[in-house]
């Protein structure tokens, strides 16, 4: 194979590789991206089949005569497409037909046929083993007794630079509107105050943070002690607390409620971030990581005067970036998107103390006519850990790249 074979088979392959992975990744976020868009959407525009990507409003126009903005409608005028404004609305017409044909049928306004006899003699006819009504059509200048077969609403279309000449009447349900690309960010503004949105956010932020920070600490002088003091039994209670991962949640809801029952933690905030803190997984992963660090640095400090705190202040944790970083990324996701213990532990009525998980699950009930209001709630929630991953990438795959490098 000469080199130019190569280089297009390769480039072929590259150029394959590329696509599938461009192909997969557009498919799992679009529907994020769906999400984003919806929020900015008018109701009307989210409920409208099939589904747009990109935000629209239908466009109005002011009319010689008219107070309000008239909506624009696409209409057929003489085979050419134009847009005409929507004057009037649910205008009542019927289609009638004789009794003996009910095949030959005509369009008229309810307004202009009369009952048959009058409106207190209305004549009838029995047709198909049923009587009906009859009513007065005028058909080429005769006036023709009727059955009424279907009746339909349409709109009155004028054209907005001509408003005195001849209107069309459509269906207006079937009718295409014309609509412009428009974004509504006040959105957002109107689900925080629905919902208390800003108030839950805050709490949410708290929440997280101070979950975050205690985490680390903990998981910090948990996995130093474990990974470089020896100390009685040390190994033993290291398995026995790693041990205690495998611990469903659910098990630990009930005698955790009471605890906080028992304490007087109930519908509280300290109940979401004490009992948080302490965490197995933390403490596993920074001594995992500690044990890779070279004792020799350690001694060198020790025998320098360097006390075990400042050995740890000063040398270790700043050369644990990645491994805090990776924890911090995986806390914070975990405290921020924290929804069956809130649920348990805070009151629904208790909005005050609401984190976003219960504020968004109380939205779904109350905006459940308003889908662009539930995603803007959605993105709030979203957002925030998805930049905090974004940040924390970079660290987290040196923690993994480093992992694997043995001195």
């Amino acid at each position: 194979m000469n080199m130019k074979s190569y280089r297009f088979v390769r480039f072929l392959s590259n150029f394959g590789v590329y696509f599938v992975l461009t192909f997969f990744a557009i498919v799992m976020l679009f529907p994020f991206f769906y999400m984003l868009s919806t929020s900015f959407k008018i109701p009307a525009d989210t409920f409208r089949y099939p589904p747009r990507m990109l935000p629209r409003d239908p466009v109005t126009i002011q009319v010689e005569g008219y107070a309000e903005p008239l909506p624009l409608y696409f209409v057929e005028v003489d085979g050419v497409r134009k847009e005409y404004a929507l004057s009037k609305s649910n205008i009542k017409v019927g289609i009638y037909a004789p009794a003996d044909d009910l095949t030959n049928t005509v369009e008229r306004f309810i307004s202009e046929v009369k009952p048959t006899g009058g409106v207190m003699n209305q004549q009838k006819v029995t047709v198909n083993g049923e009587e009906v009504k009859l009513f007065d059509v005028e058909v080429d200048g005769q006036v023709v007794p009727m059955i009424l077969v279907e009746q339909t609403t349409v709109g009155e279309f004028i054209d907005p630079q001509n408003p005195e000449s001849e209107p069309i009447f459509q269906n207006v349900r079937l009718s295409e509107p014309v609509e412009d690309i428009s974004w509504h960010p006040e959105n957002y503004k109107e689900v925080i105050e629905l919902n208390n949105l800003g108030r839950a956010l805050t709490n949410t932020t708290l929440v997280t943070v101070l979950v975050v920070l205690g985490q680390l600490v903990t998981s910090v002088f948990g996995g130093y002690a474990f990974a470089r003091l020896k100390f009685p039994g040390r190994d033993t209670v290291f398995v026995f607390y790693l041990g205690t991962i495998m611990i469903p949640f659910v098990m630990l809801i009930v005698p955790l409620y009471q605890l906080m029952v028992l304490i007087g933690w109930t519908d509280r905030l300290a109940s979401l971030i004490i009992p948080w803190i302490f965490t197995a997984y933390g403490t596993f992963l920074m001594r995992q990581h500690f044990i890779t660090f070279p004792k020799e640095i350690e001694e060198a400090a020790l025998l320098d005067g360097a006390s075990r705190f400042a050995i740890l202040k000063d040398i270790i944790i700043p050369a644990s970036v990645p491994a805090l970083a990776t924890q911090a990324t995986f806390t914070f996701l975990y405290a921020w998107n924290s929804f069956i213990w809130p649920l348990v532990i805070i009151n629904v009525g208790n909005e005050k103390n609401h984190v976003l998980t219960l504020a968004l699950n109380v939205l779904r009930g109350r905006a459940s006519d308003t889908p662009n209001l539930i995603l803007a709630g959605a993105a709030i929630a979203i957002v925030p850990p998805l930049i905090v991953f974004i940040l924390g990438q970079r660290f987290f795959v040196e923690s993994v790249a480093g992992s694997g490098v043995k001195g």
